[in-house]
């Protein structure tokens, strides 16, 4: 699912893509908002408070906002670039340096444990850390699907599906309907995969307070094993016909 590109990148491989790596966001937006009350998977909102802060004249708690912002932005840039350098050495793993990267992150994030007598420089930290590594995930994901996928926010996500709903009214050849079809499904499994993992995390985190993150990094290892081993089975399929 992370190795397929162009022609060779199927309906399923989106699938799966989509499944554990919104689950993933799920989880991650959950713990940053039960945690240190901030959203850690977008940076939609975090440009209202940029203004709202601006307006206010409260100009560093608007550097904290646009600090936010910026590793989103960071963390998307940083992640092509480890692509694209990597794609023209060793291609079929160009992806895996960002996913281990975001491996890291919530790793040492998870290992946190608790949210309790942190300071607000720990707070900006796990924030900024976690938007860098969502920025990461975000671009990734939108580089391996060509734009077909995105995990982290459901803003758009919610736009393109009730556009392709409404053009269940519209469009009737078969070949356009199948295609329409698989494209809502697509969305509905990004929603339901990011609703699971938000819930999950609710529960876990009762419990677990961040160390939740280690199941999300601990989710994203499995992915990146399963690719590889699943990758190398075909390779020993074919080489054996």
């Amino acid at each position: 699912m992370f190795r397929h590109k162009g022609k060779n990148r199927t309906h399923k491989h989106n699938l799966r893509l989509a499944a554990i790596l919104s689950f993933i966001a799920g989880m991650v937006n959950t713990s940053g908002v039960l945690s240190i009350k901030t959203l850690t998977t977008n940076v939609t909102g975090h440009f209202a408070f940029f203004a709202e802060e601006l307006v206010k004249k409260s100009y560093s708690t608007a550097f904290i906002f646009l600090l936010y912002i910026l590793f989103f932005l960071l963390g998307a840039f940083v992640s092509n670039m480890l692509v694209e350098i990597t794609s023209r050495i060793k291609p079929r793993i160009s992806h895996a340096l960002p996913m281990l990267i975001e491996i890291m992150i919530l790793t040492m994030i998870g290992l946190y444990g608790s949210s309790s007598g942190m300071t607000g420089y720990e707070y900006c930290f796990i924030a900024c850390t976690l938007l860098f590594a969502m920025g990461m995930q975000n671009a990734l994901v939108t580089k391996i699907s060509q734009s077909t996928v995105r995990t982290t926010h459901l803003t758009g996500l919610f736009t393109d599906l009730g556009i392709e709903l409404s053009q269940l009214f519209f469009y009737r050849e078969i070949q356009e309907r199948q295609k329409l079809n698989k494209s809502i499904f697509l969305r509905f499994v990004i929603i339901a995969f990011f609703f699971i993992g938000c819930v999950l995390d609710g529960f876990l985190y009762q419990a677990w307070q961040l160390k939740t993150l280690l199941l999300a990094a601990g989710c994203l290892t499995l992915a990146l094993f399963y690719d590889t081993i699943r990758y190398r089975y075909y390779i020993t399929i074919r080489k054996f016909r």
